[in-house]
């Protein structure tokens, strides 16, 4: 797949490695629509620097957690910028619970987010493409859905369920639109920590560094590209499923 001149969403792209995809996709040549919930400042300040590097960028704001917003962003896009032929669903909580304390109501909004509103997003995208394009998602998960934390109990149990989605979505969805994942691994520390708290993670992976946010988008980069490939889960996780 070419990228030039294509419309890209990028659920959560103001900020993390969902800003960093917005960036990488407009380095292709893709014009990026930029989704956020919050965060109005920063997805502004994403918006402005994918123009800057010559492509077109709006954004958009949609509370994930309500299914029927996720239906409709696809519809914000196009009315921005037009019928988009790539998504990449990389918004997500983050919630510290576990199977101890974790609530039906937070349990519920951690699906909601995480699992749901990607598969409904995908729906939407799916019936907006045009007959005579071909398009491509790539999902965000995380590599430890095979060896889960002890904590974060709702959201490993909606990223494993994303993993599933990424390749029942590639099977039903072929060959029109291809469905692909990248399983994050040591590549940021958490919102709520600092620096020192990946680094210390990152000591114990083969690889020995903090893989931070280039990897991720030259891993997305690949998917999109790639027309043979589908019903992928790539592991960025500088070699962690290993140890």
């Amino acid at each position: 797949m070419d990228l030039r001149g294509r419309v890209a969403v990028v659920t959560g792209g103001g900020v993390r490695v969902g800003r960093a995809i917005a960036l990488g996709l407009a380095v292709a040549g893709a014009d990026v629509f930029v989704h956020y919930n919050r965060s109005a400042e920063p997805a502004a300040q994403t918006a402005e620097d994918v123009e800057k590097l010559g492509v077109q960028a709006s954004t958009g704001s949609a509370d994930l957690s309500d299914p029927a917003a996720a239906r409709a962003l696809i519809g914000l896009a196009m009315a921005a910028l037009g019928a988009p032929s790539i998504l990449v669903n990389s918004a997500s909580g983050f919630p510290g619970d576990t199977l101890s304390d974790v609530t039906a109501e937070g349990f519920e909004r951690t699906l909601r987010l995480t699992l749901a509103a990607p598969v409904f997003t995908t729906q939407a995208f799916a019936t907006a493409l045009p007959a005579e394009e071909h398009g491509a998602v790539v999902n965000i998960t995380d590599v430890r859905t095979q060896r889960p934390y002890q904590k974060h109990f709702s959201y490993i149990v909606a990223k494993g369920g994303l993993d599933t989605f990424t390749r029942t979505a590639a099977l039903q969805l072929a060959p029109r639109i291809r469905v692909n994942a990248v399983a994050l691994g040591v590549i940021l520390p958490p919102p709520t920590e600092d620096d020192s708290y990946a680094e210390q993670l990152a000591a114990q992976l083969p690889a020995q560094r903090v893989g931070g946010v280039e990897p991720v988008v030259d891993a997305v980069i690949h998917l999109l590209q790639n027309d043979f490939l589908t019903g992928e889960i790539i592991r960025v996780d500088g070699g962690g499923h290993l140890v």
